[in-house]
């Protein structure tokens, strides 16, 4: 049984789009995407996923809702595609495999109250200079737009903490 299949997604096109319901994990191989949503008519980017990221609407897959958000590829991106019932199937059988997955989890959540205290306490220049280690090279590629709004900033405020650290 193959449990995973290759997925290739071009620039700017949605993985998955707002009103899914999220059924599958996805792991990037190649590329960027990210996780994004809409607030009064902006466009705010929530997540990044950058090469062997894991990228999922947890809201969604957990509960069996559809989700607020969608998945982008910022750039041509693979993706391998994990349909989460059949791997959870094999949880019961494979231990290993569960925590495998379990830790994985772990480490997402933990990404994830790290941001949110980032957005807490660190200025938007720390938490862009925390994002510029993670990739620096994939970060220069992505849209400020995107970026600004992964800061929880302004284009004209990104531009102004680009200038000052270059």
């Amino acid at each position: 049984m193959d449990l995973s299949s290759s997925i290739h997604i071009k620039k700017n096109c949605n993985l998955q789009s707002i009103g899914q319901t999220c059924r599958t994990i996805y792991f990037v191989v190649e590329g960027t995407a990210r996780i994004n949503y809409f607030k009064e008519d902006r466009d705010v980017t929530e997540y990044f996923a950058f090469k062997n990221d894991m990228i999922i609407r947890a809201e969604s897959l957990f509960t069996g809702r559809p989700s607020h958000k969608a998945i982008q590829a910022i750039s041509d991106t693979s993706f391998i595609a994990i349909p989460a019932n059949p791997l959870f199937g094999l949880f019961e059988k494979y231990h290993d495999v569960e925590r495998l997955f379990r830790k994985i989890v772990e480490r997402s959540y933990v990404d994830t109250i790290n941001r949110l205290e980032s957005l807490q306490f660190h200025t938007a220049e720390e938490r862009y200079q925390d994002l510029i280690k993670k990739s620096p090279a994939v970060v220069r590629e992505i849209p400020l737009k995107y970026i600004a709004s992964y800061l929880g900033i302004t284009q004209v405020s990104l531009s102004r903490i680009r200038a000052a650290i270059s």
